[in-house]
């Protein structure tokens, strides 16, 4: 049985929503470093390779994930986790820079610190929702590589979104905080939403097997 088109929308717009979160995040983690180790080379240089390397490893650990038995519980934790892990940002990312710089004041292995420890397992955690997704929505292997790539089409046009949006307007009218705290409620809200579609839909199940 195929699925709805209202399921393959949902998970299309939850990856739509995860890549706008991610550059979100990306490009606040340069505002959040500048006032330690400046705005140089460096410190995009570490960001970017932080962002790139949690995410091939996300990738990797959600494509294996997906493998066994795949529903939409393990699909909405992936969401929940992200959310749960931008906390330490939110939380503590002040005082996790304070302690970096006040040992590593050089900018390039200063801010490559910092944003693996502020950056690295939030992005892990994101990293994997593209390949769930892919998994979720593929029904056959003929038509898995259209499917792959229009996911990715959808997810990387939220990440444009998500790029321009944030430097050109978000972050001249909220505080980093506001916006993470945006970032957060996305990632919850999404992952409690495909969540409850599983619940309805075992809640339907069990009612057509009693009827039985």
């Amino acid at each position: 049985m195929g699925h709805s088109l209202s399921f393959r929308l949902h998970v299309l717009f939850l990856a739509f929503c995860c890549g706008f979160s991610i550059m979100t995040v990306e490009l606040l983690g340069g505002k959040i470093m500048a006032p330690y180790f400046g705005g140089s080379i460096y410190v995009w240089g570490s960001i970017i390779t932080v962002f790139m390397l949690a995410l091939s490893i996300g990738y990797l650990l959600g494509g294996r994930w997906s493998i066994n038995r795949p529903n939409n519980f393990k699909y909405g934790f992936l969401f929940i986790l992200s959310a749960l892990l931008l906390l330490p940002m939110i939380f503590f990312g002040e005082a996790i820079m304070n302690l970096i710089f006040e040992h590593f004041e050089d900018p390039r292995y200063g801010s490559l610190l910092g944003a693996s420890g502020l950056f690295l397992l939030p992005t892990i955690a994101m990293g994997m929702i593209a390949p769930y997704s892919v998994r979720l929505l593929v029904l056959s292997t003929a038509h898995s590589g259209q499917t792959a790539g229009f996911l990715y089409f959808v997810s990387t046009i939220g990440s444009a979104l998500g790029t321009i949006m944030t430097s050109f307007f978000l972050v001249l009218y909220f505080e980093i905080n506001t916006i993470l705290w945006a970032v957060f409620a996305t990632f919850l809200i999404a992952g409690l939403s495909i969540s409850l579609r599983q619940s309805s839909l075992q809640n339907s199940m069990d009612k057509a097997e009693v009827e039985k």
